[in-house]
């Protein structure tokens, strides 16, 4: 009878400490401290590449010989990669960074539409003639900022490398020309531990 509740606490006892976890305490963490938690595109990866990228077109040759900061769009990224990313987080830290540096302009090419209504709520006679905008004087982009994440993952035995490239292009919109373009690398290596009881 005792061997049966040893075994029947035992029993219990793996059940409850196989069962789900909750994160109950946390802390604040240092964003620029590295973060390799797992094998995925992480944070640190998308600083990484921006950091690089917009330092390299920064020191381009048609921005540095720019009379006046150009106007740029930023449109979209393409994920190639299997994994599921916020291709738009990325864009946004580019535009953000390259904004930081005083060298460039940007027009919001997610606000056109807000920017269209609000047009038209101006002009239904809500809002006086004097503070009144419109259509016809908006500034077009001299630049559109696009680019395409990769990626290549390989497995043997215990090892595991996951490899990124961002690939970011500057084309010149009147003349479709690719004025400037650069990408990131980033490799990550990983070892699986084997679990014991």
């Amino acid at each position: 009878m005792f061997k049966l509740v040893v075994m029947s606490f035992a029993f219990c006892l793996g059940l409850v400490s196989c069962g789900p976890k909750a994160f109950v305490k946390g802390n604040y963490d240092d964003v620029n401290r590295e973060n390799l938690l797992n094998d995925q595109w992480s944070e640190t990866d998308m600083q990484k590449a921006v950091q690089d990228l917009v330092a390299s077109l920064s020191n381009s040759y048609v921005i540095k010989n720019s009379k006046t900061p150009p106007i740029v769009m930023v449109t979209k990224l393409q994920n190639k990669t299997s994994e599921h990313i916020d291709t738009q987080n990325i864009m946004d830290m580019v535009r953000v960074e390259l904004m930081n540096t005083g060298k460039f302009s940007f027009v919001d090419k997610e606000a056109r539409q807000d920017v269209a209504d609000e047009y038209n709520y101006q002009n239904s006679g809500m809002v006086s003639k004097e503070t009144q905008k419109g259509p016809g004087g908006q500034i077009g982009a001299d630049y559109i900022i696009n680019g395409r994440l990769d990626s290549i993952v390989q497995e043997v035995g215990k090892d595991k490398t996951v490899y990124y490239k961002l690939t970011l292009n500057l084309t010149n919109l009147k003349t479709n020309v690719i004025a400037w373009s650069n990408f990131k690398q980033i490799r990550k290596v990983y070892r699986k531990r084997t679990i014991g009881l």
